[in-house]
């Protein structure tokens, strides 16, 4: 399996602190979002490869900063060749590129790039194990209606399979709210091509299990009582350690 980090975004909704710094290289509680990422990854045998998707703006950065990555994992660092949000692939474009330039369409985990959590990712390879390798997506039920519209929204049924899912509805017709977090097997790779042909939406990455919902099994992983927060505006980032200690939550390491 290859574990696929998106980190080719702008972040233009932290300026000041991302002009020059990619999110997924800011730091939390004393580590970066990506060393947190890999350190989480470590514990999954399955994993092989990690391979962090940047943009062309701050491919340096992150090139500069691989000697200080501590992993076993093999660490591949790509350049998608985009400059602003103007020419920018998209969440899924990015995965589609990364996986034609390492030439792989086996089994990946994929991850954004700005986000803290405090639940074990290996936990979420389990699930996926235990529900025969089916797709997998993960979240938890939230009730405030705002955040419900900012990402993905999906129905279960009682086994835990989307039986709906739709990305920043107007009108949540669920309340199970998806992070950017995914599982998918060979197969489900394969359908990436088909997607895109048909004119899937290539950027917002939960468009992607939103489709595949409805032609084959996806199948949702509760953190609760863990949690996550997407760290998508300064104001989220400044808040960021307080909401930490407000959870009472530790670094998963």
């Amino acid at each position: 399996m290859k574990a696929l980090l998106l980190c080719a975004g702008y972040g233009t909704r932290l300026y000041p602190l991302t002009i020059n710094t990619p999110k997924a290289l800011l730091k939390v509680q004393g580590k970066t979002l990506l060393e947190l990422l890999i350190d989480n990854l470590q514990e999954i045998d399955a994993i092989d490869e990690i391979v962090i998707i940047s943009n062309d703006r701050f491919y340096k950065n992150f090139c500069d900063f691989k000697p200080q990555i501590a992993s076993t994992k093999k660490i591949t660092i790509l350049n998608d060749g985009t400059t602003s949000n103007d020419n920018r692939r998209g969440a899924i474009g990015d995965i589609k590129f990364a996986l034609d330039k390492i030439k792989y369409h086996g089994e990946i985990m994929v991850l954004a790039g700005d986000n803290w959590f405090d639940f074990k990712l290996k936990d979420l390879y389990n699930f996926y194990l235990k529900n025969n390798k089916n797709d997998v997506v993960f979240g938890e039920h939230k009730t405030d209606i705002n955040v419900l519209r900012a990402g993905g929204v999906a129905n279960l049924d009682e086994y835990g399979r989307v039986l709906f899912m739709e990305e920043k509805p107007l009108q949540p017709k669920g309340t199970f709210a998806v992070g950017p977090f995914y599982i998918y097997n060979a197969q489900t790779v394969k359908m990436l091509d088909a997607y895109l042909r048909a004119g899937g939406n290539p950027d917002a990455p939960g468009h992607f299990p939103a489709y595949l919902s409805q032609k084959k099994p996806v199948y949702a992983y509760d953190i609760a009582p863990k949690h996550y927060i997407d760290i998508g505006t300064k104001q989220a980032y400044d808040n960021i350690e307080s909401t930490i200690q407000n959870l009472n939550g530790n670094l998963t390491r």
